[in-house]
């Protein structure tokens, strides 16, 4: 069945005396908070939330205007935080959520999160619409999935759209956890909550030009001064205007042009890859930017101390390392298989390439110290010693240097 409306009252949240209503709503409940948020980030500069949806199990949602709210309710993050900062949070993906969430001052001591149960219980689709298609048998609208949540007024269709998400979110997990309880992993399932409250998203490089997609390729340094340039021409003009840098011109663009340097604005202008809504008319700023690049002071790339070199290199480099790691994979994607749980789930790849790296006497201590939960730690060490074992069959046999 089509799920069009949601099956709760819904609440827009802008005005005092709408938010008085949603508080005082919120006050009153002490149950599992299904919240949502929406933002705009192939629109806008940042990832700031532009709705947040609190969906209570007495079937009532609040869709909070945040741009709205800050204009007529200039307090409302912290009247908001004091009342569900204390309870329990229902998300889908919730580490989309969680940035955005704490920049509105909002966290959660304890959080279920539906998708990553559903990976646990081994569903192959996780997606919340494919979610709940199956378990519910309700098919939720798609068609706002990519709209822009920075314009204002938002219509009836984009609000109900997304009510639909918090609607949903108390008898899916209901579900999911029933699936949980049956295959007996409702202990794994509480440790990875647990461990989202240690989740933080990853801290923003001090180059983070560097990051552009093929540039780790280019070893001549007027190019990469040219890329960096553009970048961050890109970005200050971006910030400035509160646009997504994309919108501009999309990271392809700036590769393109550095590919081969042009001499003159005009030479920038001829190249074709040279796409973007900003390509053109603002082509004197993407030239000045190359052609003040060779100027700007780019730090010299250093070594992680902590990291290990990529397993592609380490047939040719490091033979043993490529061994262990050729024994021991397949064994986790069996014992993966027949828990039916993503093998990425089971136990971080990272984690399995450091020990298969560098094997401590104790690989139990070992996952423990890079943060594997004791959960994987019990499944996963027994089938990476074994495998250690069969490798270092083969590690005898090489020849010595």
């Amino acid at each position: 069945m089509k799920l069009d409306t949601p099956r709760s009252t819904v609440l827009y949240v802008d005005t005092t005396e709408t938010f008085e209503t949603a508080i005082a709503a919120l006050r009153n409940n002490d149950d599992t908070l299904a919240i949502d948020t929406e933002r705009a980030s192939g629109f806008r500069y940042s990832q700031r939330a532009f709705l947040l949806q609190i969906g209570l199990s007495t079937k009532e949602i609040f869709l909070l205007d945040p741009p709205a709210l800050d204009e007529t309710v200039p307090d409302w993050k912290e009247s908001v935080a004091a009342e569900i900062n204390d309870k329990t949070w229902l998300l889908h993906a919730a580490t989309q959520d969680i940035p955005c969430l704490n920049e509105l001052g909002l966290s959660s001591p304890s959080i279920i999160d539906t998708e990553l149960a559903a990976r646990i219980a081994g569903f192959s689709r996780v997606g919340l619409g494919s979610m709940v298609e199956e378990l519910l048998e309700l098919e939720l609208a798609k068609e706002h999935s990519a709209s822009d949540w920075s314009l204002r007024p938002l219509s009836d269709s984009l609000l109900s759209y997304a009510a639909l998400d918090v609607d949903v979110l108390h008898d899916l997990w209901s579900a999911i956890k029933l699936s949980i309880e049956e295959q007996k992993k409702s202990s794994w399932v509480e440790q990875e909550f647990a461990a989202l409250q240690l989740f933080r998203p990853k801290p923003v490089p001090e180059e983070p030009w560097r990051n552009l997609p093929g540039l780790s390729r280019i070893k001549d340094e007027a190019k990469i001064k040219a890329a960096a340039a553009l970048w961050l021409a890109r970005d200050e003009i971006a910030r400035e205007n509160d646009l997504a840098p994309g919108r501009l011109i999309p990271d392809r663009s700036i590769m393109a042009a550095v590919e081969k340097l042009p001499r003159s604005k005009n030479e920038l202008a001829q190249n074709k890859l040279f796409q973007g809504r900003a390509s053109r008319n603002k082509l004197g700023v993407w030239w000045d930017a190359i052609s003040n690049s060779q100027n700007l002071v780019i730090n010299a790339v250093e070594a992680n101390p902590d990291a290990i070199p990529n397993h592609k290199s380490w047939q040719k480099r490091f033979p043993e390392a490529y061994i262990r790691l050729s024994q021991t994979r397949p064994l986790m994607l069996e014992l993966a298989e027949e828990l039916s749980i993503p093998v990425e789930n089971l136990l971080t790849p990272e984690y399995l390439r450091r020990v298969c790296f560098a094997p401590q006497a104790d690989v139990s201590l070992q996952l423990l110290n890079l943060g594997a939960r004791q959960w994987q730690i019990e499944l996963a060490v027994p089938v990476i010693e074994a495998g250690l074992a069969l490798a270092q069959l083969q590690v005898d046999l090489l020849p010595k240097t």
